[in-house]
């Protein structure tokens, strides 16, 4: 299928201000006759019904948590990007944007990424104006720090809490519009499935995580804020095998955990990243290990961006460390991320000032207080830069689906930087969805489909059966054993480095799991009132489905790029080897029905204003 990805044409400057100017207008008044419905109130969610409903559409919005302000955005820690230039150090639009790209590995879409770095700067001032407490100087003006794969100072922040307090912004917002009547809101709601009248989102269907009640809603256009529940549907799932390593992990310390905490990529601003020298050291402690005998790697293989190399770098340069032998703590698989030279040089009270919270969950954690001794970190699963693939105006393949934030694909290429997922989440709820869905919704008249629509009836009848069908296996596995299985192979077979030949191994195994899975798996309870085993019971069929075309993606995708490293391409100083050749393109994979065969479709990309050229941060 060819794929049209509505760039307008133009300068790259102009394209936004060109789209915008060519965009459909739909008047006040008509406005009020359109139904949105709006599934996730994370901060793209949540900014995205906020908006519309101040435009006058009629919006439903939909959440997971009894309250919109307890969605995982608030779990953002260390800050949001805008090229503001307050640091007065050669930031601006066309910076963010090319640090945008290259940090992706020349894997995004331009067009979109140049948006999203123009539409930076009004995040921050829609922020301020809603009251967020971002960070100030003695002075009052507004603070900045460093993220990765960036040598300007750019990044807005809330202590540790930046989501959070973002999140309570654009809770804010909701809540005005909710009280207005112009938003309704369903806490407690899981959505199920897509319903799609001849070939257009027209609804979905939900259970209520209280009742147990399985029902449908009807809408014009449906924005997905969270998760990709409509690929079964049709929709093209782009990019899947492109998932971030977090670098800045607590360390595992037993097969109890099920995952391990992030820690803030910010903490890096201050803390040095060293490893022993020396393997015989790795059993002392930190401080008894003298200067001389510390490898600061990053700063040693990175000198221009030193602590600050991008996710995927410090990912993999951790692992080579530990896999070298030099690893510390339980396992050897941890390395140290240290503050005393930041202590000694600002003082333990500016520290705290900067990063309190984070050190406070990490002593509570660990037992250790990272004002004294340095702090271990390892990588972990964190983020994924693929998703739903999307054109221009945020609309997927399916005709009214629009996918906002971190469901779509289409911003961050192949690596996603540090505070980007803030800024692209408020991007498209806040700036970008409310000037393009009236493209759609201007073909579209108002209300002619409702739930009393056949594909309706027929969605929430599969859906119940799909229930029942969970609580009737009666199997002798739980669901987190099967989780936790799947999480394994995975994490071994396609986590920080890639070989074709483990792939095949995965791709082999994980239909084998799922099926037993379907014969095996015991979830206990029914239907009629809260039941988190079958909620879970949902969510590990979707990860069964999901990690196969993970690694399917993976295996297809002969180069290494980003988050995406095959062992098998790399250069001789370990580092990722691309194939613009050959793949220089989106892969949006389609369903057919076989999860094993799906069909894969290309969009090319190309780069007018950002050459293609070998990432280096050395």
């Amino acid at each position: 299928m060819s794929l049209n990805s509505n760039i307008p044409s133009g300068p790259m400057a102009m394209k936004w201000s060109k789209h915008k100017q060519d965009s459909k207008l739909i008047n006040p008044k008509n406005k009020r006759k359109f139904t949105v419905l709006v599934v996730g109130s994370g901060l793209a969610g949540a900014s995205a019904a906020a908006t519309l409903s101040e435009l006058g559409y009629k919006v439903k919005c939909f959440c997971f948590q009894d309250s919109a302000r307890r969605a995982h955005s608030i779990a953002a820690q260390g800050g949001i990007n805008a090229a503001k230039n307050y640091q007065n150090d050669g930031d601006s639009v066309h910076r963010l944007f090319y640090d945008t790209v290259k940090g992706g590995d020349f894997r995004a879409r331009e067009a979109n990424v140049h948006r999203l770095a123009e539409v930076s700067v009004n995040i921050i001032d829609q922020c301020v104006a809603q009251g967020v407490p971002f960070a100030r100087e003695y002075g009052g003006m507004l603070a900045n720090r460093s993220f990765g794969g960036a040598q300007v100072s750019r990044t807005f922040y809330a202590r540790g809490q930046t989501g959070q307090q973002l999140l309570l912004g654009a809770y804010s917002a909701l809540n005005k519009e909710i009280a207005a009547g112009g938003v309704k809101m369903y806490p407690r709601t899981e959505m199920l499935d897509l319903v799609t009248v001849e070939g257009h989102a027209k609804g979905i269907v939900t259970r209520d995580l209280v009742t147990g009640k399985i029902e449908s809603h009807a809408g014009d256009a449906v924005l997905l804020c969270t998760g990709g529940y409509a690929h079964r549907k049709g929709a093209f799932f782009a990019n899947p095998c492109y998932t971030q390593i977090h670098p800045t992990c607590i360390p595992v310390s037993g097969d109890y955990q099920s995952k391990l905490t992030l820690m803030s990529e910010s903490l890096r601003n201050d803390g040095r990243v060293w490893v022993p020298k020396k393997k015989e050291d790795c059993g002392k402690a930190p401080d008894q290990i003298p200067e001389a005998d510390r490898d600061y790697y990053l700063e040693r293989k990175y000198p221009s961006f030193g602590n600050l190399a991008p996710r995927d770098i410090s990912s993999r340069a951790a692992k080579e460390a530990c896999d070298d032998g030099r690893g510390v703590g339980p396992g050897g698989r941890g390395v140290y991320l240290d503050f005393a030279e930041a202590i000694q040089q600002f003082g333990a009270k500016t520290i705290a000032e900067r990063y309190g919270n984070l050190f406070d969950m990490y002593e509570r954690i660990t037992g250790e207080s990272a004002y004294k001794r340095p702090m271990r970190i390892y990588p972990a699963v964190h983020y994924t830069m693929g998703g739903l693939w999307v054109d221009y105006n945020l609309m997927s393949n399916l005709p009214g689906l629009h996918v906002l934030g971190e469901a779509n694909f289409s911003d961050h290429g192949a690596n996603r930087l540090g505070a980007s997922a803030l800024m692209q989440g408020l991007a498209d709820g806040y700036f970008v969805i409310p000037t393009t869905i009236a493209n759609y919704l201007v073909g579209q008249k108002p209300g002619s489909i409702t739930t009393e629509h056949p594909e309706f009836k027929k969605a929430v009848e599969n859906c119940t059966a799909q229930t029942k069908k969970f609580l009737n296996i009666n199997g002798k596995r739980s669901v987190d054993s099967f989780h936790r299985e799947l999480g394994l192979l995975v994490w071994d077979k396609c986590g920080m480095a890639r070989t074709r030949e483990g792939l095949t191994e995965a791709i082999k195994r994980i239909p084998e799991l799922r099926e037993e899975f379907w014969q095996n798996v015991k979830v206990p309870g029914s239907g009629d009132f809260t039941n988190p085993e079958l909620e879970k019971a949902g969510r590990v069929a979707d990860f069964m489905e999901f990690a196969e075309l993970l690694c399917l993606d993976a295996r297809h995708r002969e180069e290494s790029c980003g988050g995406h490293f095959r062992s098998e391409y790399q250069y001789p100083d370990g580092e990722a080897k691309r194939d613009d050749e050959n793949f220089s393109y989106a892969a949006a994979w389609e369903y057919t029905g076989n999860l094993s065969q799906p069909i894969l479709n290309k969009e090319p990309l190309t780069f007018e204003e950002v050459h293609l050229a070998v990432r280096s941060y050395k």
